[in-house]
């Protein structure tokens, strides 16, 4: 009587490979199912982007109506632009998480594939294996009993194997309902990003609608400031460091030095007026033309002005053996930048390495600085509430010296806090809770 080895485990095997075949190939439509016709999806994908256009038009024209109700109200176009500047902040906040999770989810994925990948060659060799050993199959006891050793370590070898390769298909069909959730995730995960797209390009809609409007309320100083910003460009090119800009641009160019004279006058009635400095800490008038509440009380009080990681702050060592005078903070591409801070613009534009630079005058011998911009919304003497938008980051393309120095290939915001002529630590300034999320 021959022993040979069972075929059931050899079949049992076969079936795991064609369950893990089956579970990897993609989805086919069965022989007999009809076709979809191209032409009608095509129809029906086109009436899709029609009544999604047309949606579209109906919430532009509807953002345009809004605008045009509020611009003549200066406290009802101010409140408007704050709430829709951190609304849409919100939007790009969670847009960048989402991101985040997209980023994970998918290396986990690949990670998962590059795994199936490797077991799949196992396992291709161990079936290779036994289908040669099948057709030379081992010998009978009875006729040959000097291989009944080796027959019988073969066959302890072979279900040693076997077992193995169970245990390896088992790993194997939980990691593709792994990867098959981590896919409905990362599906789910792209159409939030969708969805918060549409959002938040309505809302830079209303946003843009708003700063054109508060930007003409200007209109009438327009000729004047176009000499103004000629002659701020021009002093841009002589100044030697911030603190000769601002000098400069105080004493020379009008705006910045009505900005400058209200900005003092300012602090002679706030500290005149201690009871009322006290009330409208507890809340500004949105049509307010002077800061809330003294600089030097806002401390744990300003928000960020972007939304961001932080990547260096005041203080850290810098590439050229200093420290860092500020703080960098990497964005999302075309983030809505808000100042942080009541003040007067003294200077908006172009300077040096600094890409587009804005220099807010806070009252109180305070200056705030945002370097790196891609487009600057406000002009120079134009007093902003904080909240409000003044710029918009670019796409990381404009190497400024804030980027270039971390060797960051993503947008980055340069923010400087200078106290009269020197930068000062902007930390104890920022909400705790504000910043904290920045640094995680």
């Amino acid at each position: 009587m021959a022993i040979r080895f069972p075929a059931a485990k050899s079949f049992r095997a076969t079936l795991f490979l064609a369950a893990f075949a089956v579970a990897c190939a993609p989805a086919w439509s069965e022989p007999g199912a009809p076709r979809p016709d191209p032409k009608a999806a095509t129809e029906t994908q086109l009436r899709g982007v029609e009544d999604t256009i047309k949606a579209s038009e109906e919430q532009r024209r509807q953002i345009e109506a809004d605008v045009e109700a509020i611009k003549v109200d200066r406290a009802r176009l101010n409140s408007a632009l704050i709430e829709t500047t951190l609304k849409v902040q919100d939007t790009e906040a969670e847009r960048a998480a989402a991101n985040a999770r997209l980023a994970e989810l998918t290396m986990n994925a690949d990670a998962l594939n590059a795994s199936l990948e490797n077991r799949r060659s196992v396992i291709a060799d161990v079936l290779a294996v036994l289908q040669r050993m099948g057709r030379n199959p081992p010998p009978a006891i009875l006729i040959r009993p000097r291989d009944m050793t080796e027959a019988v370590r073969a066959a302890m070898m072979l279900g040693a194997t076997i077992t193995d390769l169970k245990a390896e298909t088992d790993a194997l069909a939980r990691d593709l309902e792994k990867l098959a959730a981590l896919k409905a995730s990362i599906s789910a995960q792209r159409d939030e990003l969708s969805r918060s797209a549409e959002s938040l390009a309505l809302d830079k809609t209303r946003l843009a609608g708003l700063i054109d409007a508060r930007q003409q309320s200007l209109a009438a100083a327009e000729t004047a400031l176009g000499a103004e910003s000629k002659r701020a460009a021009e002093l841009a090119g002589q100044a030697s460091s911030l603190k000769d800009l601002i000098g400069k641009m105080e004493t020379e160019v009008g705006a910045a030095k009505a900005g400058a004279q209200a900005a003092l006058a300012a602090d002679q009635a706030a500290a005149a007026d201690v009871a009322s400095r006290a009330a409208a800490s507890r809340g500004g008038d949105p049509a307010r033309l002077k800061p809330a509440i003294a600089f030097a009380d806002a401390k744990g009080q300003l928000a960020l002005p972007v939304v961001g990681a932080v990547l260096k702050t005041f203080g850290a060592p810098d590439s050229f053996g200093g420290a860092e005078k500020g703080v960098s903070i990497a964005t999302p591409p075309a983030a809505t930048v808000s100042t942080p801070i009541d003040g007067w613009v003294v200077y908006s534009g172009p300077y040096r390495s600094y890409g587009q630079l804005l220099i807010l005058n806070a009252g109180g011998g305070y200056y705030m600085v945002l370097a790196g911009m891609d487009r600057i919304q406000v002009s120079v003497g134009q007093f902003v509430l904080a909240g409000e938008p003044v710029a918009v980051m670019g796409d990381g393309s404009a190497r400024t010296a804030a980027a270039a120095a971390i060797g960051a290939a993503q947008p980055v915001l340069y923010i400087e806090l200078r106290k009269n002529e020197t930068a000062i630590d902007p930390g104890p300034w920022w909400a705790k809770t504000n910043i904290e999320k920045a640094r995680g």
